[in-house]
């Protein structure tokens, strides 16, 4: 999910991707045509790059589908590209960033006749609805992996920006930490941007130097999985496949496949499933049911081959028996996997300031979970509009 502003690019160099853009050539009057509109540059290897990738994905599965994309629009220009696209005469219009959320409601009023699908947001309208391929189950189990790995009760994690996808994120990191050593910390580093590699890399440097063990992030590039491999340190990938970067040290990490999500939708708008008039109950929310997301540093790979032993070492205690981390890992995807009941947020959970935040046996919602502010224990360093009640 991206919500704050992207350093702002001209807006003449993101309006030129269209007409670069290899599917941005005349349109068959009898295909559907959806556009896509992007935070980043589509050879990010993070966010932007992923969404792309299911782009054309899904136009290679559909061929009564035609597709063009937009990248590189800061949140704050998404409206004078969405123009451009219903000028362009694109059906259905996907805005990728949760920052776009309001433009993309106000144009979903302006333009009633056009399909809107919002990415990581929770508004709707008749023509406009939402979609999510949340991590905060995998990122629990990279927390439990971390702390196996780590040679210190620290773990490092470099952030973009602290919004509740973060937030959640970070505190699953935190939570699949401590049920395995109840002494781990998580540090973070904000470096308020989705995409710049340098801070990525000052961060990953600045916590491997404060002692962290271990690093995850939100960044989008491969940068701190190379600073952590130069400094032999473990870390884990996240959205697209890593390990190439670094195949001693990339442990796990998150995979996405948005292409089921834009398949699945699409074909339903061709079949007039969905259509203009019922979008606001169109909400899709995708965890590890279903295969829109995957654990591991790259597909088929949940875990480095090189850090199982490790694993298997590790023991922790669950229902008051020992098993290793490794084997409580793969049955905890498996399950997670099936829609059983185990769930990271389930309670009780209280935040780091002792607040009782998920009640005894309850699973937090969709609804608290895309607007949390409150991060779990151990999770250290300032945070952004974090309740203090």
């Amino acid at each position: 999910m991206k919500k704050a502003l992207l350093a702002a690019l001209p807006l003449s160099v993101a309006l030129f991707s269209v007409a670069g853009s290899p599917s941005a050539q005349a349109q068959t009057g009898d295909k559907l045509k959806a556009c896509f509109i992007y935070i980043g540059p589509v050879g990010d290897i993070g966010w932007s790059y992923a969404h792309d990738e299911a782009r054309k994905l899904t136009e290679k599965a559909l061929p009564w589908l035609e597709t063009k994309y937009v990248e590189s629009v800061p949140e704050g220009q998404a409206t004078p590209v969405i123009d451009r696209l219903v000028k362009d005469n694109c059906q259905v219009i996907f805005t990728t960033s949760f920052g776009y959320m309001d433009q993309t409601l106000e144009a979903a009023k302006k333009y009633p006749k056009v399909m809107f699908m919002h990415a990581s947001g929770f508004k709707r309208a008749p023509n406009m609805g939402t979609y999510m391929a949340d991590f905060y189950q995998i990122y629990y189990l990279n927390g439990m992996m971390a702390a196996a790995v780590s040679k210190s009760d620290k773990l490092g994690y470099v952030a973009a920006f602290p919004v509740p996808e973060l937030k959640r994120h970070i505190s699953a990191f935190a939570l699949g930490a401590r049920a395995v050593n109840p002494k781990a910390t998580v540090s973070v580093k904000w470096i308020n941007a989705w995409f710049d590699p340098n801070k990525a890399r000052e961060a990953a440097e600045a916590l491997i130097s404060e002692g962290a063990g271990a690093l995850a992030f939100t960044e989008d590039t491969a940068t701190v999985v190379q600073a952590a491999g130069a400094r032999k340190v473990p870390s884990f990938a996240h959205y697209s496949p890593m390990y190439k970067f670094s195949p001693d040290y990339a442990v796990s990490g998150q995979l996405v496949h948005w292409d089921k999500i834009y398949i699945d939708f699409l074909t339903k708008v061709h079949n007039g499933t969905y259509k203009i008039g019922n979008l606001d109950k169109v909400d899709y929310w995708n965890l590890l049911r279903g295969g829109s997301v995957e654990l591991g540093a790259q597909p088929g790979m949940a875990i480095n081959p090189k850090w199982v032993p490790q694993m298997k070492a590790k023991m922790m205690t669950v229902g008051g028996k020992q098993v290793s981390v490794y084997d409580r890992v793969l049955a905890l995807k498996a399950e997670m996997e099936k829609g059983g009941k185990f769930d990271p947020f389930t309670g009780p959970i209280k935040d780091r300031n002792g607040i009782l935040r998920v009640g005894a046996g309850k699973v937090i919602s969709v609804a608290e979970l895309n607007n949390m502010s409150w991060v779990a224990p151990g999770v250290t360093g300032q945070v952004a509009d974090e309740p203090k009640k």
